[in-house]
Parts: C-alpha cells; structure tokens; sequence
C-alpha cells in the first residue's frame, strides 16, 4: 500500500510540474504575439482575439492570466523593467550599490542599467502614452507606472543622501528630480530613437549628468 501510494504522490507531482511549465510557455508565447500585435496594430487596432490565436492559446486563457489588453501592456512593461539579463535589473542594482563604496561608480553600473532597461520599456511606454489620449484605462496605467518610477527614484535619491554622497545643497526633492529625467522613457526616445545615439552613448551620457548634477566635485 505505501508503495502504491508514494506513486501516486509522485504522478502528481509530475503533473503539476508540467502545468506549471505549460503555464510557463503559454506566458511567453502570450507576451511575445502581444508584443508582434501591438507593435505592428497599436493598441487601438490589437485585439486579444488576434493575440490568442498567435500565441496558440484560448481567449479565456489570457482574461485568466492578464485580464485584458491592458494587462498584457503592463505584464510588457514589467518585463522589460527586469532587463535583459538572468537577474532582475533591480535586484542587480540593488545588489551593487549595497557592495559598492565608490558613488562614481555607483553612477556608472546606474548609468548602464538605465540604459539596457529603457532599450526594453521605451516602445512599450510610448505605447501607453500614445493610447492614453483616448483610453482611460490606459492613462490610469500610465499614471500608476510613472508613480513608481517616481517612488522608485526617491528611494535611490534617499540612499545617495543616507550615504552622504550627495553634493551640499543638493536636497532628496532634488535627487529624486534628476533621477527621474535620467530613467525617463523621454530622454532615451530624444537621443537614442531620434537622434541615433548609441546604447553605450546613451548610458556614458547618463552617467555624467547624474555624477555632474548630485556629486561633489572632485578635490
């Protein structure tokens, strides 16, 4: 009987693994037909009809996971603000700057990261900003993304002054300001989308502005 019994436990467990990894690939292939049809339709002309049958899965399966077009906008979004790499670009960032001693470098790693993470969440910010002019649940969105883009720039900004980094005179208010231009889907659509700044360009730059406008100079 316990032999009979440790085999059924196990089929279950093996089941409920393989849904779990099924799940797993209907999100991916969900977010990449979402992204193809969004970019290709924009958000008025994408439907999640379209994306479902590109993605191989049910309507239902989609309201289920995401709850709509603008859900699947968001999950896009979030996705890009992990990076490109295996590790969140969050959790990166707050790894180095709990390690790292030296605020110009602190600047540099922020520098690049910016850099890699609005490569990823700029088409998709657009995006919202295009279709929020005449969809409210997109302005909602868009409102609820640049809040914690904001809260997320205050934290670092009140680290730098936790740390004493910041240059005298320069207040958190402040900080939190700059760091939020720097991280700003704007600037990256001003000089790397219009202007073809390179991705190495783009972060270099960055980098100076923020280490000109909160550090000390050097003695």
């Amino acid at each position: 009987m316990e032999r009979i019994l440790g085999h059924v436990k196990s089929k279950r467990r093996y089941n409920s693994s393989g849904r779990l990894e099924q799940a797993r690939r209907n999100r991916v292939a969900i977010l990449e037909a979402a992204e193809r049809q969004l970019g290709e339709r924009g958000y008025a002309g994408a439907t999640v009809a379209a994306i479902a049958e590109e993605a191989g899965v049910s309507v239902e399966t989609i309201y289920k996971a995401f709850g709509g077009k603008a859900g699947l906008v968001r999950a896009l979004y979030e996705r890009g603000l992990a990076g490109a790499g295996p590790v969140p670009a969050y959790e990166r960032s707050d790894d180095m700057r709990e390690h790292e001693t030296d605020p110009r470098t602190i600047m540099r790693e922020w520098g690049l990261l910016t850099a890699e993470v609005a490569s990823l969440v700029t088409p998709i910010r657009l995006l919202m900003r295009s279709a929020a002019v005449h969809d409210q649940e997109m302005a909602s969105l868009l409102e609820d993304i640049d809040n914690e883009r904001l809260k997320r720039m205050r934290h670092h900004a009140r680290y730098l002054k936790d740390r004493g980094y910041l240059r005298e005179g320069v207040s958190v208010g402040e900080a939190t300001d700059i760091l939020w231009v720097c991280s700003s889907a704007e600037l990256y659509e001003l000089l790397v989308t219009k202007r073809g700044w390179s991705l190495q360009r783009f972060a270099q730059y960055v980098t100076q502005f923020m280490v000109v406008s909160l550090l000390p100079e050097k003695p």
